[in-house]
């Protein structure tokens, strides 16, 4: 089969249309997101149901769909963040904030075949930055794979024995071979918010058949979704570090 895995879309609804033509032109057995469909961006309604009708879909919760929704509160978050969670709070439609609701807690798993988080198997708001967080990450895992999403940077980590290796994912047209032996803990990258100084929206493709995992970066209309949050009068950094992707 092949998953698209995708994660952190919050609201930029340009850049969830470019994967979505990326999509298009590809066979797609199942789609799996890993959380953050909001904040930040301009666009949380329509980002919603344009997810919520993909199929198959696998998705979970992320830290700001729990804020949003009032799962959470915006205490942990800084001012910027915080601000685009009150302004989401009052601009989505209470069916959406009720699908977000919904979502579930991770990790889940996918076909028997793989995990998925949003921040760590042991704790969906970590952050995984590093091999030592890796490491930790990779006791709580049954499964050789486990795709995670939340620090929005394209990076691999991968156990061997009792070694961990990290990769960040720089430029285009990376890929990676599943080895038997190995455990593999893969961020595709963010969809909308991209901080690894590569502005294109980021995403995977997992064949299982294969044990392939493929990367790619996709142009979108970036100038739109800036005038968008400028429109809304949300901070003006959240549309400047789309340009720069940080």
């Amino acid at each position: 089969m092949r998953f698209l895995i995708f994660s952190d879309i919050h609201g930029n609804i340009e850049a969830l249309n470019a994967l979505l033509r990326f999509a298009a032109k590809r066979k797609i057995d199942h789609y799996v997101f890993l959380g953050d469909l909001v904040g930040y961006g301009a666009s949380p309604d329509e980002t919603i149901q344009k997810v919520r009708a993909l199929r198959p879909l696998s998705i979970l919760r992320g830290n700001h769909d729990k804020a949003v929704s009032g799962q959470d509160s915006i205490e942990t978050f800084n001012p910027i963040a915080a601000s685009a969670i009150n302004w989401t709070r009052a601009k989505i439609k209470r069916k959406n904030v009720e699908f977000l609701t919904s979502l579930r807690k991770g990790p889940l798993v996918v076909h028997d075949g793989f995990a998925v988080c949003h921040g760590a198997p042991f704790d969906e708001d970590y952050y995984i930055f590093g091999e030592f967080d890796a490491a930790e990450a990779f006791e709580y895992l049954s499964l050789p794979l486990c795709f995670f999403g939340h620090t929005h940077f394209p990076y691999v980590y991968t156990r061997r024995g009792h070694k961990v290796e990290g990769t960040l994912l720089e430029g285009e047209g990376n890929e990676v071979k599943l080895e038997k032996g190995a455990t593999y803990l893969i961020n595709p990258g963010s969809v909308g918010q991209p901080r690894d100084r590569n502005p294109k929206a980021a995403l995977a493709l997992y064949d299982d058949e294969a044990r392939l995992v493929k990367f790619f970066r996709l142009e979108y209309d970036i100038e739109e979704a800036r005038r968008k949050i400028l429109a809304e009068k949300l901070p003006p950094a959240l549309a400047e570090r789309l340009t720069l992707g940080i």
